[in-house]
This record gives C-alpha cells, sequence and structure tokens, in this order.
C-alpha cells in the first residue's frame, strides 16, 4: 500500500502518474491511497485513476484504519494469499 497525500492541488497529475508508474514498475498490486485537501468533486476521478481510498480532512483515524484493514484483506484474498 502506498499513501500519498495532496496538499498543492497536483491531486489530479500527480496521484494517477504515481499509479501509472507502480503499473510499469510491476508493482500494479499496490493499493493507493489519498489524504489531503481533495474536493470531493475530484473523487471519482481518482477512483476512476486506480486509488483504492480517499481520506479528507476530519476523517476519523479508527474509519480509516478500519476501511484500509478491509481493502488489504479484500485484496489478499482476491490474489489468493
Amino acid at each position: 500500500m502506498v499513501g500519498i497525500s495532496s496538499q498543492a492541488a497536483g491531486h489530479k497529475t500527480l496521484i494517477p502518474e504515481l499509479v501509472k508508474l507502480l503499473s510499469q514498475a510491476g508493482a500494479g498490486h499496490m493499493l493507493v491511497v489519498a489524504g489531503g485537501v481533495i474536493p470531493p468533486k475530484d473523487y471519482q476521478f481518482l477512483y476512476d485513476n486506480g486509488v483504492s481510498a480517499i481520506f479528507g480532512p476530519g476523517t476519523r483515524v479508527v474509519e480509516a484504519c478500519s476501511k484500509l484493514v478491509q481493502d488489504v484483506d479484500t485484496t489478499l484474498d482476491a490474489s489468493g494469499l
């Protein structure tokens, strides 16, 4: 899993580029999660470009941890590990 935080409005260019580079490096199986000041209207764009979860300002740590564990568990189940 890779986490990336966007504070400078680069989320629509930097995060898809990260997903692309991970794929090119043979690490396309890695989950990418995003956080920071990302407008909710951009969430679907990021999901469509490979982000598995987005945590905006005010996200409760317990909720974020639960979602991350769930996503990792689902990914491991899908890969047969």
